[in-house]
Order: structure tokens, then sequence, then C-alpha cells
């Protein structure tokens, strides 16, 4: 990347906040919203672009890493040909959801390279499990040299790395875990892909408290719902349309606008939905119930977000 791409690239990341109408909103130009490419895993390239278009999404946030609509092992071949797809097709591709954990994997800079020339900005990392056999602050301590790591190679090729805070017993469940080690590192290159979804699971009432320590650190969004069900006298989560749930979008929504978010959001679909929750290359329900679900979801984004 010539040195004054780059630079621009790196400035814009110090703007992905503030975008207001006069009416204290967030505004129709600040928030893009884009679509996981996972669930629809059953579509090529070229179909997946004309069928989100269709539904009137502004993007894609497209899977590289295995299984994925790119393979990390032919992401310098194919993913230029998806993202010219999908551009050609009228669409962004500014986010991209990898498998990605340290700076030293034999794909990490094959992607990072290759998504740097494309101008895509933003990658998801994987999730890194707790190392049971060590401490808890040995283990933070390890986490925060791994994401630096990765935050000096994001730099050389000016592109940001987003860690998702995920439900369960990985690090960043606990949402205050992720800020420990965040606080520490340049947020242009490391920070957080926020899942209000996966902070409500784990923090039915302080999610807003840990999303308070993320603030300055959240660079995406992704949007998706849930509800505790009883199944053989166990309570279990249960994924859900968007705004069927137990998440309060309306005040997550009111919390964006504090803190001037005005980055990619991405709708992720991961109730059942004949497979394509999974990433399924075939679907067991027709095409047409998976994709009015999709559309849907964003309608009820676009009014939950106040985004026309």
């Amino acid at each position: 990347m010539a040195a004054s791409a780059l630079s621009v690239q790196q400035s814009s990341f110090a703007s992905n906040r503030s975008v207001y109408n006069s009416d204290n909103k967030i505004a129709d130009e600040s928030l893009k919203i884009s679509i996981f490419s996972k669930g629809l895993h059953w579509l090529d390239w070229t179909e997946m672009a004309a069928v989100v278009k269709e539904m009137g999404y502004d993007g894609i946030d497209l899977t590289v890493r295995p299984k994925g609509h790119v393979l990390p092992e032919r992401v310098e071949e194919d993913l230029p040909k998806a993202v010219g797809i999908i551009r050609k097709a009228g669409l962004e591709v500014n986010m991209i959801t990898t498998a990605i954990s340290t700076a030293t994997e034999p794909y990490t800079v094959p992607i990072l390279k290759t998504a740097s020339r494309l101008g895509i900005r933003h990658y998801r990392l994987n999730w890194f499990p707790y190392d049971k056999k060590i401490s808890m602050p040995d283990n933070l301590e390890k986490f925060k040299r791994q994401l630096s790591e990765l935050a000096q190679l994001n730099k050389k090729y000016g592109v940001h790395g987003d860690y998702q805070n995920h439900a369960g017993d990985s690090f960043g469940a606990a949402v205050i875990d992720l800020w420990t080690v965040l606080k520490d590192i340049d947020p242009q290159w490391i920070g957080c892909q926020y899942d209000i979804r996966h902070a409500t699971v784990e923090g039915a009432n302080s999610w807003p408290v840990g999303l308070s320590f993320l603030k300055d650190h959240i660079m995406t969004i992704n949007l998706k719902d849930f509800q505790w069900v009883k199944k053989e006298g166990e309570w279990k989560v249960e994924n859900v349309p968007l705004g069927e749930g137990l998440v309060n979008f309306t005040k997550y929504a009111g919390m964006l606008r504090t803190i001037n978010y005005n980055g990619p959001v991405c709708l992720h679909q991961e109730y059942e939905l004949g497979g394509a929750e999974r990433g399924a290359k075939k679907l067991t329900i027709p095409r047409t119930i998976v994709l009015e679900a999709m559309k849907k979801d964003l309608v009820t984004a676009r009014k939950m977000l106040a985004v026309t």
C-alpha cells in the first residue's frame, strides 16, 4: 500500500465516532449495515451478492476462515475475486471474519496484506480459550502479548483487529477481562467487536457497565437476539429473530449515541433457519423463508438504530 493511502486509512480510525443529525439520532449515513456471510454459505459469491443487494443490506461481512466463503489458504487468489464481485453489485466489504489468533500463524500475514490491499479496514479475530493450568493474571498477560503483537502487524498493514466478547468461559466473555487487556494497547489497531447479545447473556443488568469500560475500543458491532428457555430442567439460551428476545435494543441504541458510535454494523442470523445459522452448504427449508427472515431482521435493525 502506498504511504499516502496508508496515511488516509490510518487517520480514518480516529473519526470512527460522532455523526449525528439534528434530532440527536444516529445519522442515516453513519451506520452501514452488513450481513454475516456465515448464513449464506449455501450461495456462491455471485448469487450471494445479488440476494444481499436485493434485500437492501449495505454490505457483507465475509467469512475468511476454514469452511468460509474464502479459505485462508486461498486468500490471496480468492479474496480479491469475491470482493470484486460483491463491490460490483454495489455492496461494501469493510469487514471480514477470520480465525486469526496470533501474528505468527501461517495465514495471518497473507490475510492482512490482502485485506489491506483491497481497502478492507476491519477483521474479526478468533476467540482465545483460557489456559486453566496457569493463573488468570498470567492468562491476561499472555493475551496482552498476543494482541500487542497483532497490533504491530495491523499497524504495518493499516488494518484493525476486532475481538468479539462471546458468551461462555473464554477470554472476553466477562468483558472486564477484555478491557483489562485492551486498555494498554493502541485502539487504532486492536479493539472490540461488541456483541450486545453475548453481553446480555453474561450480564443481563450489568452490560451497560461493561460497554462503558470498552467504549473507546469498540470499532465494530454485531446484532442478534436471544431468550432463555427451560429444557429438561435446565435453563438454556435460545437464539431468536432480532427484536423478539431479551436484548434491550432501545437502551443499547441510546448508549451507541452517547459514545458517538458510527462504525460498521453486522447482522447475524443464529436462530433456527434451516441450517443457515450453522453455516450449512445446503438448506433444509425453502430459500425464500431464509431470505425473508434476513430481510425482516434488516428492517427491524434499521428501526432500532434509527437508520432508514
